[in-house]
């Protein structure tokens, strides 16, 4: 099973507008670092890993090792690969969206499909629960003295 992150749009919260982001590895983010993250309009993320890959790449050619850039750039891969999604996510919140909830399910349709129906019970009128507030003036009084350890123990010595 995947888990799907729900985001909302800031407008308003029209079913075709929502997004479902899938939190696992990407492999077309691992396989095609920048051009993924620019497909997904993550723009300065695209423009710095194609700059750091290539300065990698170039700095491994220029030492003579050719593998060892290779391979730094293979990391910068490896972490768009497990990030990615997580950047998506992130810039979605700074755009203003918001984050509904997490939906798990083996498809993508199935992701929707239950959403729809948990939105649809959220939707119905739940009665509004009484707010409690505690009294101050019941509060003990704060304890002073010794303590040893991370918490004080009232009435220990």
């Amino acid at each position: 099973m995947a888990v799907y992150v729900v985001m909302t749009p800031p407008a308003g919260n029209n079913a075709e507008d929502i997004r479902f982001v899938r939190d696992s590895f990407t492999w077309l983010g691992f396989l095609f670092s920048p051009l993924w993250l620019a497909w997904h309009r993550l723009w300065i993320g695209a423009v710095l890993a194609f700059i750091v890959m290539a300065l990698l790449s170039a700095t491994g050619e220029k030492l003579g090792l050719e593998w060892a850039g290779s391979m730094l750039s293979l990391l910068v891969s490896l972490y768009i690969g497990f990030e990615g999604q997580d950047l998506r996510i992130a810039s979605l919140r700074r755009r203003g969206w918001r984050e509904w909830g997490v939906v798990e399910a083996s498809n993508l349709a199935d992701a929707e499909t239950r959403h729809a129906l948990d939105a649809g019970e959220e939707s119905e009128e739940q009665p509004a629960l009484p707010r409690i507030v505690p009294d101050a003036s019941l509060a003990r009084p704060p304890q002073t003295g010794m303590a040893l350890g991370l918490t004080h123990t009232p009435g220990r010595p």
